[in-house]
């Protein structure tokens, strides 16, 4: 399974040159570059460590690969992401934010069916990636 979330996720990983062109084009519209990284690619987990700070008035696009490559040396199994932040109407809104690195193996998830009031059944999903450590560990 391939997890598909964020820009590019249909497409095939980026390369390192084309990453850099996309920071480029975000440090050309002044956004702010954050990196997160996560075991837990849940798509209602919005809370992904962040890597060091926020990379704000970044002007160089080498600097911001440097942080992406220690990232990848201390967490290779997890999932990597890029995000650019537009501040230009007084909030802080997320303009683009895309996967940078995977596990080798994706474990994908887990559809879980519930009987509630009514014979009704409810559904929802967990990551494998999360059951296969107890809860708690993960912090």
């Amino acid at each position: 399974m391939r997890l598909t979330q964020g820009t590019f996720s249909f497409l095939p990983d980026l390369t390192d040159e084309q990453i850099k062109s996309q920071l480029s084009y975000a440090i050309a519209q002044n956004w702010a570059i954050n990196i997160e990284y996560t075991d837990d690619p849940h798509p209602r987990n919005n809370y992904w460590e962040l890597w060091g700070l926020p990379l704000f008035g970044i002007k160089d696009p080498a600097t911001i690969m440097y942080e992406i490559t220690s990232c990848r040396n201390q967490h290779s199994g997890a999932y990597i992401k890029v995000n650019a932040f537009d501040n230009t109407r007084g909030i802080e809104s997320c303009v683009l934010s895309f996967i940078i690195n995977r596990p080798a193996y994706e474990p994908g998830f887990e559809l879980v069916r519930t009987e509630d009031i009514g014979r009704n059944q409810k559904y929802c999903f967990r990551s494998y990636a999360t059951s296969s450590k107890p809860e708690g560990s993960r912090y």
